[in-house]
């Protein structure tokens, strides 16, 4: 068989599509709605990367509890040349039902690498930029979930004055809770006392609505996804002010 060796050439290289940062995002199998988030408002040059660990469609404190074994091997499937920036594990109520200490130390042993964040860290760092003490918590979740979100909240130092969820268990119900339903629902839970309103849940379209929503709230909302990405992006060195998603998406 004859043979085509290739000739020795002196190849250019550059910085890459992704020179500003590269961030890596821990997903549930179920998940529908984060990965078009993140991509939609990635900055120029931030590369958007993603993995899934498996869970059944259903969410509730036993699946989320299970997630933590295979944080790592999900972590490792990312830029296994290092060269990841940042990871999140990108759920919610799972990053504190499992716990962000455990959360980074699994995340980290896949991609050591890479500063390690969950959902819920770049949500209490949100409520604290944003100067809130005294908050409502608008979910789609299950009462057990609620329970545990509003005592890990509380230990983080914020006052919950009322959190409601919408009794989803399924996965596939809550990505399809109707933005402009999810703005009428996080109103309704408004309070004079609440500094700011947080619309909790990866999958819920939030971040579709969060700007109107702040507008007529006159006051800060966090989403999820909306404080995810503010807080992958300043781990990674990203300080692009977006526009349309509410005040976060405007400090350092």
């Amino acid at each position: 068989m004859r043979q085509y060796p290739s000739a020795t050439r002196n190849v250019r290289f550059d910085t890459g599509s992704h020179h500003r940062a590269k961030i890596g995002f821990v997903l549930l199998a179920t998940e529908q709605t984060i990965e078009g988030d993140m991509m939609r408002h990635a900055p120029d040059g931030v590369g958007m990367h993603f993995t899934r660990a498996a869970i059944p469609d259903s969410i509730t404190s036993t699946t989320l509890a299970a997630q933590a074994d295979l944080l790592a091997y999900a972590a490792a499937t990312l830029l296994p040349d290092g060269s990841l920036d940042v990871i999140s594990y990108a759920c919610t109520s799972g990053s504190l039902v499992i716990g962000e200490d455990r959360v980074f130390a699994e995340l980290n042993r896949g991609a050591p690498n890479a500063k390690a964040t969950s959902l819920i860290t770049g949500v209490i760092r949100a409520l604290r930029a944003v100067q809130a003490r005294r908050i409502v918590v608008a979910t789609p979740y299950l009462d057990e979930i609620n329970h545990r979100e509003a005592e890990y909240l509380e230990r983080a130092g914020f006052e919950v004055i009322d959190i409601q969820g919408l009794n989803l268990e399924k996965d596939s119900d809550m990505i399809r809770v109707a933005p402009d339903y999810i703005q009428e629902f996080a109103l309704s839970l408004d309070h004079p006392d609440a500094d700011a309103i947080f619309v909790s849940c990866g999958a819920l379209r939030t971040l579709d609505v969060v700007q109107q929503l702040e507008e007529k709230a006159d006051k800060p909302v966090i989403a999820s996804n909306q404080a995810m990405l503010w807080d992958t992006l300043r781990l990674g060195g990203v300080s692009d002010r977006l526009q349309g998603l509410g005040r976060l998406l405007h400090l350092p």
